[in-house]
């Protein structure tokens, strides 16, 4: 996975301490109901698109962005899925981020799926009946996607 320059700025004072960051996640749907999955090239397994909003950048316009830079579908936000804090996660050269995912539901609305970067080893749509292996993280999110219910969050709170 492609590292942003301004993680790497962070990280030449920072080192590898924990980074809390914002992630983006989406669920991309088109019109025959199929969604829109990426082969990742860090781990060869099959996902959602993913990635880090930009300093400034808003989360929707992220995940549009990162839908496009990975797959070269064009896609609209529709709404908000879940907000959820991730476990941290150690990278392989040990730096350690734990991320805040805003998940997306989102409509494609042009462009040919495709791999358009080097993050992803292949792209396609799926129907709901014939997904590839998927994680948790996955199913979840496409889960929340078919149902019509609000946002979802870890209800608990402090005591």
């Amino acid at each position: 996975m492609a590292i942003p320059d301004f993680i790497r700025e962070l990280r030449a004072t920072a080192g590898h301490q924990l980074l809390f960051l914002p992630g983006t996640s989406a669920v991309v749907l088109d019109d025959e109901g199929r969604v829109l999955l990426g082969r990742r090239a860090d781990t060869g397994r099959w996902a959602l698109v993913c990635g880090i909003p930009e300093p400034g950048e808003q989360p929707a316009a992220a995940v549009v962005r990162e839908v496009y830079e990975e797959t070269a579908v064009r896609c609209v936000p529709e709404r908000i899925l879940l907000v959820q804090s991730m476990e941290p996660v150690t990278y392989p050269n040990q730096d350690v981020c734990q991320f805040v995912d805003i998940c997306f539901r989102c409509r494609a609305v042009g462009g040919e799926a495709r791999v358009n970067d080097d993050e992803s080893l292949d792209v396609g749509w799926f129907s709901l009946d014939a997904l590839p292996e998927l994680d948790e993280f996955a199913l979840t999110r496409i889960k929340l996607a078919l149902a019509e219910g609000p946002t979802w969050f870890d209800p608990t709170l402090p005591e």
